[in-house]
């Protein structure tokens, strides 16, 4: 015993790796708790305790104990700015994040050069540098503005858009600086550095979603390694925009919007992305940081008190009027622009490259090196104070802005028959989902009425359990349903009814049997009969592949879908689901349905990229076979016979979507419709109708067409079948 004690050291600061973690881990664990009660952001809890913890304050721990991880937080925070942002509305606003970026540059370093030149009386290298290092900031704030839920908002998405654009322009003028100090400013300085960013940038933005994509498609079921993967993908981008010449920061965030549209917001993976991030990552970059900071430089003498105060007035006033002329031109609020300087004010990753680097060089002394660590504290804290202030109002505004929904809660029902589909039943039901509604899914069993049925009850609780633990992965609320009954069919209608459900997803059925050739719907498949009784939203799905790969949606309206009564239910679905794959619309529909869905994507401001296609007579749509990819969505609306958007060729559709889609991810709508009594001549008594003589003959002749195919075993190939 005597000699274990001997073995563990305890002296300061720490050497041990496990006392080492454990203590940064309270930190994590208790600073923002205690600091909470005085209504303190936890960022600024975690940037005290490293300076409590650091070199300069009581040594407990050495900086470069936690530099491996607090350089990773740097990372993964630029990572899920990148990986969080709205690419659609990025997009769409990319030329006023260029309009900021260019305030937010350009204001700062011509302020900063002539607070250093003639003011404190600095030389031309030393201006450049210093006036530079004023221009760039860190998104520290950032996982405030994530924890309120207003990363979507457009005052958000400017300022990370600039964020990239102000640090890369500052980095290059670091490498410029370097390599004049080191005297290699020539020719080949600017070819080397021109050719090496567009290898680095064609390779992380264009490589790698064709990487993600196919990894996701072979490795479909294995979380773990898409976590492992997509973390890879990251450091890889951060080591190539090293070897560039810039630093890794721009490769982290370039490999977030490489891997924006493969990752949906509301998907297991991006939920252990965020968390993984919030839980340990980003804590030990914040930790690190605040061990950076030395308050003792302010006794050294009051020139190291003025040079520290300069700065650090300079640095938030130039920033906070990058963000008030960003105000006036795009006319945005007061608290939109508060957003913009809290997240845009704090300095410290690239703040602290540029200056170690001029110190490294002696391009600056001791005093601007320890001014710059106060106006680190100083301008973390403003963002993280003004940040989380502004982000309350804009989050409670933004909250009230939202409709009201209509015609009850969102309730969607997932009956379950192969357990093989259930994740992606799953995954789909979560991306259609309102994030707003706080209703569970409800995967449902329903076991048939016979001897067997306890049996059959037992084993479709363990299939359950899969679901529930998926569905957990993504903090996703999920309320089992088994249902004893006659047959599945009347066990789904009746959950329908007493559930108050608003969306039913089924799975695609397989079955092509001889039987099935031979008797065609007379009797009804269980998805037939499920459309008979139930008239709520019903979702078909077929997918082959992951819905996060998808590249572009294709969506087929039938004439007249306008009128009915769910149009807008699904149509938002729709959307949402887009949005959620990141995914282009191609719309085909007649003018009068297009027109529609322009005027419902305006009223509710959705930011989606939409392209409308002409095609007023639906049975030209098999001619997009051509022009789908192995990649693309196919969404094909349907309708219920008597009702307003019925036509007779949606009859065969599964049929020929199964023929002519069988390597897609195929989606078929049936929308919420008026229930129809009696629609038809003729008398329903269960699941067989007693038909009109002119449709009992259409139907003998398809019932002879189909033996004779049988007993001939062989089938027309390449011939579009139109049975009716």
């Amino acid at each position: 015993m005597k000699g274990l004690v001997l073995l563990m050291d305890f002296s300061l600061p720490l050497k041990d790796p496990v006392p080492i973690f454990s203590l940064v881990l309270f930190i994590i664990l208790l600073a923002p708790i205690i600091l909470r009660k005085f209504r303190i952001p936890s960022i600024i809890g975690l940037i005290l305790a490293g300076m409590t913890i650091g070199d300069h304050g009581f040594k407990i721990v050495e900086k470069g104990s936690i530099d491996l991880f607090g350089n990773a937080g740097l990372l993964y925070i630029m990572f899920l700015a990148g990986l969080e942002l709205d690419m659609t509305e990025f997009r769409k606003n990319r030329h006023r994040s260029l309009v900021f970026g260019a305030f937010t540059f350009f204001i700062p370093l011509i302020m900063g050069y002539v607070l250093c030149t003639y003011v404190l009386h600095f030389n031309l290298m030393a201006s450049l540098l210093i006036s530079s290092m004023f221009a760039t900031h860190t998104l520290v704030a950032y996982p405030l503005a994530s924890r309120l839920g207003i990363t979507k908002n457009e005052a958000v998405t400017v300022a990370v858009g600039g964020t990239i654009i102000t640090d890369t322009a500052v980095l290059l003028i670091l490498a410029i600086i370097t390599g004049a100090e080191a005297g290699n400013l020539n020719t080949a300085f600017w070819l080397k550095l021109g050719i090496s960013l567009a290898i680095f940038a064609g390779i992380v933005l264009w490589g790698f979603p064709i990487i993600g994509r196919w990894f996701f498609k072979k490795i479909k079921d294995d979380k773990t390694s898409h976590f492992i993967f997509v973390l890879a993908l990251v450091f890889l981008a951060g080591f190539l925009a090293e070897l560039a010449g810039v630093e890794a920061i721009i490769g982290a965030f370039l490999a977030g919007l490489a891997l924006n549209q493969l990752i949906p917001h509301t998907s297991p993976l991006m939920n252990r992305m965020e968390f993984v991030g919030s839980a340990l990552f980003i804590p030990f970059f914040l930790i690190s940081v605040g061990m950076i900071v030395d308050l003792r430089v302010l006794m050294k003498g009051p020139e190291a008190l003025i040079i520290a105060g300069a700065l650090t007035a300079m640095a938030l006033f130039s920033k906070w009027l990058a963000a008030f002329f960003t105000q006036l031109s795009f006319g945005y609020s007061a608290t939109q622009r508060n957003i913009i300087f809290g997240l845009s004010s704090s300095h410290a990753a690239a703040t602290i490259a540029v200056i170690l680097i001029g110190f490294k060089m002696g391009i600056i002394n001791e005093n601007v090196l320890n001014g710059t660590i106060i106006l680190i504290l100083v301008t973390c804290m403003v963002g993280s104070f003004v940040t989380e202030s502004a982000g309350r109002k804009l989050a409670i505004r933004e909250a009230e802005k939202k409709p009201e929904i209509t015609g009850g809660p969102e309730k969607i029902l997932i009956p379950i028959a192969n357990p093989e589909r259930m994740e992606s039943l799953i995954d789909f039901a979560l991306m259609i989902k309102d994030p707003a509604s706080s209703e569970p899914i409800h995967p449902l069993v329903v076991v048939q009425d016979d001897a067997e049925a306890r049996d059959k009850i037992f084993v479709s609780n363990k299939m359950m359990e899969k679901a529930v633990i998926h569905a957990a992965a993504s903090e996703s609320n999920v309320q089992v349903v088994t249902r004893v009954d006659l047959n599945v069919t009347d066990g789904i209608s009746r959950t329908v009814k007493e559930l108050f459900i608003s969306d039913v997803i089924l799975g695609w059925s397989d079955k092509n049997s001889a039987t099935d050739r031979l008797f065609g719907n007379i009797f009804g498949t269980t998805t037939d009969n499920v459309l008979q009784s139930v008239w709520e939203t019903v979702f078909i799905c077929h997918f082959n592949h992951p819905l996060n790969t998808t590249k572009k949606m294709v969506l087929v309206l039938p004439k007249n879908t306008e009128y009915e009564l769910g149009f807008a239910h699904y149509l938002q679905k729709i959307v949402l689901l887009a949005k959620q794959a990141g995914a282009k619309m191609v719309i085909y529909a007649g003018r009068k349905t297009q027109a529609a869905v322009q005027k419902f994507i305006s009223n509710t401001k959705i930011s989606v990229e939409v392209t409308f296609r002409d095609l007023e007579n639906l049975e030209d749509f098999l001619g997009l076979a051509r022009s789908i990819s192995r990649d693309d969505l196919l969404v094909v609306v349907a309708a219920r016979k008597g009702t307003l958007s019925y036509q007779p060729y949606l009859e065969g559709t599964p049929a020929r979507l199964g023929r002519h889609f069988k390597d897609n991810n195929v989606l078929l709508i049936y929308p919420e419709q008026t229930a129809t009594e009696n629609s038809e001549p003729g008398i329903q008594d269960g699941d067989i109708t007693l038909m009109p003589i002119q449709e009992q003959l259409v139907n003998i002749n398809r019932i002879s067409k189909a033996v004779k195919r049988i007993f001939k075993g062989n089938k027309p190939k390449g011939k579009m079948e139109d049975e009716e």
